[in-house]
C-alpha cells in the first residue's frame, strides 16, 4: 500500500467532541507566555505520539515542520497550508510547513525553517523559535519534530505552487479549546482506529470565508501542544 488508507476523512462519523475538556486561558495564549512555557516546561505527556500503526513497507525517516504563530495585535494566528491536489502523499490536506531532514540541515530547526522559506516564502528574519514538541510518527513512517516558533507581521508570503495550494491563519485560541476537538472512528487492518479534527471555518488569504477540515497528524500535534500548555 502506498497511501493513507483515509481518503475522505470528512465521511469518518464524528464519535464524540471533547466539550468536556477546559480551553487554555488566552492568558497562556501570549508570546510572552509561550516563550515561558517552552522555556521551563512542567512534567506533561504526548497525548498522541503516533498515527498508531505504520506501513510495513516504509523505512522510518526524520522529518521537521513549523508551527508559526503569528503574532497580531488582537491575538496569536496558526499559519497553515493546504497542499495541491496532485500530490503522491496527503494531496489537499491541512499541514504546517515542513518536510524531511537533509544531511545538511543539521538540526530539526534549520530543517523546518528551510522548508518554511522553501514552501510558503516566510522568511527567517520574521521568525523566532522558542521550542519542540515531542516528536510524533506518522502512518507513513515520518518522524516528525514539531518546531514552534512566534512570527513577526508584516512578512510576505510566495508559495512553491506545485506543493502548496494556499496558506492561511486560524486564532490559536480556536485550536487551543477541546470543544472544536472531534473525535472519529472507523475500522482498518481489521482493528478500530481513531482521529482528530479541528473543522475551521474563516477567511482565506484573499478574506473570502472557506470551511478547512485540519485533521490527522496536523491535529494531532496541535492536541500535544494543548495538553503541554494546559498542564
Amino acid at each position: 500500500m502506498s497511501r493513507p488508507p483515509i481518503l475522505n476523512p470528512q465521511l469518518v462519523p464524528v464519535t464524540g467532541v471533547d466539550a468536556h475538556l477546559p480551553a487554555v486561558d488566552a492568558s497562556a495564549l501570549t508570546p510572552q507566555a509561550l516563550r515561558q512555557r517552552f522555556a521551563m516546561p512542567p512534567t506533561w505527556q504526548a497525548e498522541l505520539p503516533g498515527d498508531g500503526g505504520i506501513f510495513a513497507s516504509r523505512t522510518p525517516a526524520s522529518a521537521a515542520v513549523l508551527l508559526p504563530l503569528v503574532m497580531h495585535e488582537q491575538g496569536l494566528t496558526l499559519l497553515l497550508t493546504r497542499r495541491t491536489a496532485h500530490l503522491r502523499e496527503h494531496a489537499g490536506q491541512i499541514s504546517f510547513p515542513g518536510g524531511r531532514v537533509e544531511p545538511e540541515d543539521g538540526s530539526a530547526v534549520a530543517t523546518a525553517l528551510r522548508e518554511t522559506e522553501e514552501e510558503i516564502g516566510l522568511a527567517r528574519e520574521h521568525i523566532e523559535i522558542i521550542g519542540e514538541l515531542p516528536i510524533y510518527t506518522t502512518v507513513t513512517a515520518f518522524q516528525v519534530t514539531p518546531v514552534v516558533a512566534l512570527v513577526r507581521p508584516g512578512f510576505e508570503l510566495t508559495l512553491d505552487a506545485f506543493e502548496v495550494a494556499e496558506a492561511f491563519e486560524v486564532p490559536l485560541q480556536f485550536l487551543m479549546t477541546p470543544a472544536h476537538h472531534q473525535r472519529h472512528l472507523f475500522s482498518f487492518e481489521g482493528g478500530p482506529r481513531q482521529f482528530l479534527s479541528m473543522p475551521w471555518r474563516g477567511p482565506d488569504s484573499t478574506g473570502q470565508t472557506h470551511d478547512y477540515f485540519i485533521w490527522g497528524a496536523t491535529a494531532a500535534m496541535l492536541r500535544n501542544l494543548y495538553r503541554l500548555l494546559i498542564a
